[in-house]
């Protein structure tokens, strides 16, 4: 029976070489406790392809966005039998896409078209936003990671909205919405994922999958939240600003019982200035009643004077 072929040895060069890093960064990780020492052997210093897979792990995870602290704690969990493969599937499920829909891709001449016309002003805004991302070698194409987003806006500038006002409502509503996300992940992790992150008893290969299957479970619940309370929040609000406008746009209608007399608006001025505005109707009001009043009694002495036949002599 033939002997098994040797393992691979790499000095420190060549191991750098083979996995497209810098013996610096090789010597970085093995001070900071992520890379196993290697091998001696006489005066050489031997690396096998364990370093490399290693090398690998840790390339993969920094591409993700961790920080080398936490990946030794990834890696330690790794060395103690307690399940990499798990913890690497639960940030997979974790950092997947959180939504069905598919990205697109979008022409320049295709902006110009939705929108008619895109200074490039907005179209820089849009980048910034992440609305827009250039694809390399394509400066007249851009992928779009959320149609819908993008269809959003498209529907706005058609109703009248300015492109500067709608990435301006963009920035507003994306802290809003970060900062509802920041709650649900904190209510989560609060009552459901503490025990897998705290506790080192679930950090084996079998926890880290149920706490993949939770994820996968409640990953649509906070936009299913959303959505009802966004539907509920708009149907109250939108009632009441209408309601709002149609009162501050209907003319006031007079008491029951009254009728409105059109007034010369030289006689409103000179009873605003005598008594101010909030008291003109009453002002005219008692004046009217006055005058009547003035008139009854002066017929009443008519009537008197002609009953006596008392007459004035001239």
């Amino acid at each position: 029976m033939p002997d098994p072929p040797a393992p691979n040895t790499y000095r420190i060069e060549d191991l750098a070489q083979h996995t497209r890093t810098t013996v610096r960064t090789i010597r970085a990780y093995q001070d900071r406790g992520l890379l196993p020492r290697p091998e001696r052997r006489g005066r050489a210093n031997l690396y096998s392809d364990a370093h490399v897979s290693r090398l690998h792990q840790i390339a993969h995870l920094l591409d993700r966005g961790y920080t080398l602290a936490s990946i030794k704690e990834v890696l330690d969990a790794w060395d103690t039998g307690r399940g990499l493969a798990g913890i690497l599937g639960l940030v997979a499920e974790v950092e997947g896409p959180w939504t069905d829909e598919q990205p697109d891709r979008v022409t320049r001449a295709e902006l110009d078209a939705r929108f008619g016309g895109t200074p490039d002003d907005a179209v820089a805004e849009a980048v910034d936003l992440g609305v827009l991302e250039p694809v390399a070698g394509d400066p007249d194409t851009f992928l779009v990671p959320s149609p819908q987003e993008l269809a959003v806006a498209v529907e706005l500038h058609a109703a009248g909205v300015p492109l500067s006002a709608i990435s301006g409502h963009l920035r507003e509503l994306r802290g809003q919405v970060e900062h509802i996300a920041a709650r649900f992940l904190e209510f989560t992790t609060e009552y459901v994922f503490a025990r897998y992150l705290a506790d080192p008893d679930h950090r084996t290969d079998a926890h880290a999958a149920e706490a993949a299957s939770l994820v996968r479970r409640l990953r649509p619940l906070a936009q299913q939240t959303v959505d009802a309370e966004l539907a509920r929040a708009m149907r109250t609000l939108a009632t009441r600003r209408l309601r709002t406008h149609l009162v501050a746009q209907t003319p006031p209608q007079p008491p029951s019982g009254t009728r409105t007399v059109p007034l010369p608006a030289e006689t409103t001025e000179a009873v605003e200035k005598l008594v101010g505005r909030e008291r003109v109707s009453d002002f005219i009001a008692l004046a009217a009643e006055r005058e009547i009043r003035a008139r009854a009694l002066d017929d009443l002495a008519s009537s008197a004077h002609d009953r006596t036949g008392v007459h004035e002599v001239p």
